[in-house]
């Protein structure tokens, strides 16, 4: 278990994590999600006791990373995947951590075969593709066979079955009962990854929760119809303050709305349906809604996107 215990990190007077606590259990998946400039990459490393902090602290399994007599037996990490003497093998990369730590050599050429490196073990890392150097950071994490592991953006440079292959992967691990916190930017990715989530902006907590109740409590509800009478029933919903959008000629899209609710409007009316389908925001969405507040730098994009439009510029 990670514990963040009112985590603050000051450089002069820029505040890059305030007051930050939350709790990685084991067992699942947890995701660290936030914009450029959060400080997630600043948390992950005050964890690893690679920066510390200016006040709280963070505890894994109940003790600071500088208590830990063999670090790598209890965490794992993946930070930055290029952090390999370039002229090492992956083998001889991988020897060096083991030896520091007191893990058996024969654990080596098990993780290499792990991450699909067993036939590339006596390249030099430094002609490792990105893909290929986020693997062997995944074999450094899971050297010292920890029941906790860290990993900042592992998915970067890896083609889509690398990707299928790191989720199930981080899942598999999770489903032994250790403890997997991973940072990305891919949030579909996350979607599919991560039972729960850590949500921050401009160093403070956003939202802990699960996946799901992150996108249904920050996302909006909406009903999918299609019908022959699309026209009569979008008067109708609107007359009841429901907000309504046409996106075909028989297909309307009602907003804070139940399938229910609207299944028995039509039904009172007597109205045909096609279709009637909830439709449920996406992780993306409601990530949007509940950081827009917390990003960095803003742009007028949208603004100028509508403006083209509605000008007839673009469309």
């Amino acid at each position: 278990m990670i514990e963040a215990i009112g985590l603050t990190k000051r450089y002069g007077s820029k505040v890059a994590v305030h007051d930050l606590s939350f709790t990685v259990r084991p067992g699942r998946v947890t995701g660290f999600l936030g914009p450029n400039g959060a400080g997630k990459s600043t948390t992950m490393r005050m964890m690893l006791g690679l920066d510390r902090p200016t006040a709280g602290e963070v505890r894994i399994d109940g003790r600071r990373y500088a208590e830990l007599k063999h670090p790598l037996r209890t965490v794992g990490a993946l930070l930055d995947a290029k952090w390999v003497h370039p002229n090492r093998s992956a083998r001889a990369h991988l020897r060096w951590m083991a030896r520091s730590n007191g893990i058996p050599e024969r654990r080596v050429d098990e993780v290499l075969g792990m991450v699909g490196l067993a036939d590339v073990a006596n390249r030099r890392a430094g002609g490792f593709s990105l893909g290929m150097s986020q693997r062997l950071g995944i074999a450094a994490a899971l050297l010292g066979d920890p029941k906790i592991l860290v990993f900042d953006e592992p998915v970067n440079g890896l083609d889509p079955e690398g990707i299928h292959w790191i989720r199930r992967f981080m899942q598999g691990l999770a489903a032994e009962g250790r403890t997997v916190f991973v940072s990305s930017h891919l949030l579909s990715e996350m979607a599919l990854t991560a039972e729960e989530l850590v949500v921050i902006g401009r160093g403070e907590l956003i939202a802990q929760c699960s996946t799901k109740e992150f996108v249904d409590n920050a996302g909006t509800q909406a009903v999918l119809v299609r019908s022959p009478g699309a026209a009569q029933l979008q008067q109708l919903a609107s007359d009841q303050g429901l907000r309504v959008r046409s996106t075909d000629v028989d297909t309307l899209l009602i907003e804070d709305a139940t399938t229910e609710q609207i299944g028995e409007l039509a039904a009172e009316h007597r109205i045909v349906l096609h279709e009637l389908t909830a439709q449920r925001g996406s992780l993306e969405d409601a990530f949007m809604r509940m950081t827009g507040n917390a990003v960095e730098y803003h742009t007028n994009l949208g603004a100028q996107a509508t403006e083209l439009t509605t000008s007839g510029v673009a469309r």
